[in-house]
């Protein structure tokens, strides 16, 4: 198998890649258009399923013909021939798969940014057939079985739009009330919304928005200006300590439940420990909430809300706790007794009214906020191995808090010595939106100009600096690129 790693930053797997483009952050777009050309140009596609399984290659062709691997060098920062190589390699493969992580999808192009890796794949041929497809890797155990539940504001379970009549009929006959017909909002939108006074209160389960959330100085206004918060939690987050209400709920080792992994596999999680002091389940909470309200959800066990599910969401028909077994099933599962689902997706048709895939063209955008005199880095903003998300729970751990225990910036050799810091020194990072106070750490695997941040760290909170502007499409924040300053602060020198 030969790998191609596209990233803006040396990450390890790059060394086991064949081939390596460390673009500029924000030029996913430009390169993979460039991609394109070459594929075009040297006639490296599959003519038969473009001809039978799709529509617009024409008006793709046409835009991607002014994205030779020249100009695309220029934008992205790495060099023709290497882009020209990606793509050769890319076309001459028998099968291929993209993986992609949030570097992706976290910029206001977004949606451009993933419609570009569809092109790709359609033109190549490789979807529908075993050893190919897009996989946008997902960042916990159960984001996969979340979507499927519904958990967008734009959909009910199963992905049904929430616009469409007969749908909304349908789960209005199931749940007997009635449904607000107009989707709801993303969670950026929801904090401006409590920041402007629409939204008077906020019901939040699982989630660290203080932290995790965009522009967290505007985050602190719109929590504050909540007339009512609740936060249902395994511990007390920085959100939770805006709370007036914090619910006790259970960790994974101590409740049974569903989760479904980005391969579809739906499995059974079972009870491993009793809930610690008057913590519960996440469903006896909120079904004794509902009940309070005067809407009874009269449950007595995770598998009866399952089988509710399955029976509105036709991709999980059949699935029960007992079919799903030790080893759990693949969704859709036309055998669910002895069978263990449909492995590969798409084979002759796609989800779309006239079954076939669409090309989008996508031309290349900047960011919104380009650095300047003022603010001459780019920001990048993501994980460590060793935490997950917020820190809520892998902070609390002695061992991983022992291998990574304070926040860093990542930062060029060239770019220390500019601005007359050295490895280990106390900087002060700051933007349009605010400032922290981290440590330096010199990484010659960083583009010159570009500085990382992890955003694990209460104490240096990356989303202090990070813009809340949203892709038009996806709505996600453009967590990946924001223009920063970097200077000297005072405190002693930290040695790493």
């Amino acid at each position: 198998t030969k790998l191609i790693v596209v990233e803006p930053r040396h990450i390890d797997m790059a060394d086991h890649a064949e081939v390596f483009l460390q673009i500029r952050p924000g030029t996913d777009v430009a390169c993979y258009n460039a991609w394109m050309h070459v594929l075009i140009e040297e006639d490296l596609l599959d003519h038969e399923f473009i001809d039978r399984r799709t529509e617009g290659f024409e008006a793709l062709k046409e835009l991607v013909s002014h994205y030779s691997p020249e100009v695309a060098a220029e934008v992205c920062g790495v060099d023709a021939d290497e882009i020209r190589r990606a793509a050769r390699l890319f076309g001459s493969a028998g099968t291929a798969i993209v993986f992609w992580g949030m570097g992706i999808s976290q910029h206001t192009t977004g949606t451009d940014n993933a419609r570009c890796l569809v092109s790709l794949m359609l033109m190549t041929g490789n979807v529908g057939k075993s050893g190919t497809g897009l996989h946008p890797l997902r960042g916990q155990n159960n984001v996969q079985g979340a979507s499927d539940a519904g958990l967008i504001p734009i959909t009910y379970p199963d992905y049904q739009k929430v616009g469409d009549p007969e749908v909304r009929a349908k789960f209005e006959a199931a749940w007997n009330t009635e449904l607000d017909p107009n989707p709801g909002l993303t969670v950026v939108e929801i904090m401006h919304g409590a920041l402007k006074g629409e939204i008077k209160g906020m019901y939040m389960m699982g989630e660290n928005p203080f932290l995790s959330d965009p522009n967290t100085n505007k985050v602190r206004k719109g929590l504050s200006n909540l007339e009512f918060l609740v936060v249902q939690d395994i511990f007390l987050t920085e959100t939770a300590e805006f709370a007036d209400v914090i619910l006790p709920a259970t960790s994974f080792y101590e409740k049974d439940g569903t989760y479904t992994n980005t391969d579809r596999r739906v499995q059974v999680g079972r009870k491993a420990l009793d809930a610690p002091g008057e913590a519960r389940e996440d469903w006896r909470i909120i079904s004794d909430l509902a009940a309070a309200f005067g809407y009874p959800m009269a449950y007595d066990s995770p598998s009866e809300v399952f089988a509710e599910f399955t029976s509105l969401a036709p991709s999980y028909g059949g699935l029960t706790y007992e079919n799903l077994g030790l080893t759990g099933k693949l969704w859709p599962c036309p055998d669910p007794e002895t069978g263990d689902g449909i492995q590969v997706l798409m084979t002759d048709t796609f989800p779309t009214p006239n079954g076939l895939g669409k090309f989008v063209p996508c031309e290349f955008e900047p960011a919104k906020e380009l650095p300047d005199e003022e603010y001459p880095f780019v920001l990048n903003t993501g994980r460590l191995l060793e935490h997950w998300h917020t820190g809520t729970m892998t902070r609390r751990s002695r061992a991983l808090h022992a291998i990574a225990p304070v926040p860093e910036v990542d930062m060029h050799s060239s770019d220390l010595k500019m601005l007359g810091l050295a490895d280990g020194d106390r900087v002060t990072v700051s933007s349009r939106r605010g400032a922290i106070t981290l440590t330096a750490r010199r990484s010659d695997r960083m583009i010159p100009g570009s500085v990382f941040i992890p955003f694990h760290f209460r104490e240096a909170a990356a989303n202090v600096l990070t813009i809340d502007e949203l892709d038009p499409y996806g709505k996600i924040p453009e967590f990946k690129f924001c223009a920063v300053k970097v200077s000297a602060a005072e405190g002693p020198r930290v040695e790493v």
